[in-house]
């Protein structure tokens, strides 16, 4: 899909209420996000195009869902990015190294003490990533007011919610 096809698709999607399912996917959706992120690095250089593309719409999609004023925005774009860019890299690294010992056929040779192991380590990126969004929320607080930074968050799983039903969409035609 172009980026030309991602802007329209943005402008002709419809939110919709919420319904039981819709909040099952809110809970599984920063796991499949996280999946995906695994997808993106694996296929080079033409992921690293797409998910600019998909960073620049999702920039502009909080623009306007935000509305913020100028002086709020100067201070908003440098938190949120380098929140965005530690979040990513925080799950992409953590997340790298797990997946290789999370397959099946590794696990049923696992034995507990390594299970246990692997465990701590994933409570350890989790607690990490824990701290980072406080760190993140308490900064914002400083540059947003309260309502902004709700808005924000509703904002992010709208966006993050698009590109769930575009995966779909794209997956249901193939």
């Amino acid at each position: 899909m172009n980026k030309d096809n991602l802007k329209i698709w943005f402008l002709t999607f419809e939110s919709k209420t919420k319904t039981p399912e819709k909040m099952n996917i809110q809970k599984i959706l920063p796991i499949l996000l996280l999946l995906c992120s695994f997808n993106f690095y694996a296929q080079g250089e033409n992921m690293k195009e797409k998910k600019e593309q998909i960073k620049a719409l999702k920039v502009a999609f909080l623009t306007t869902e935000l509305d913020l004023t100028a002086k709020e925005a100067e201070k908003f774009w440098p938190i949120y990015n380098t929140f965005d860019d530690k979040q990513f890299e925080l799950r992409h690294l953590k997340m790298k190294a797990y997946k290789n010992r999370m397959n099946e056929a590794a696990l049923d040779k696992m034995s507990e003490k390594e299970a246990s192991l692997l465990l701590s380590q994933m409570e350890s990126a989790d607690e990490e990533l824990f701290v980072l969004r406080k760190n993140y929320m308490r900064n914002l607080k400083k540059v947003l007011p309260a309502v902004k930074i709700i808005k924000l968050r509703i904002s992010e799983e709208k966006f993050n919610r698009k590109l769930l039903h575009q995966y779909r969409d794209r997956a249901n035609r193939k």
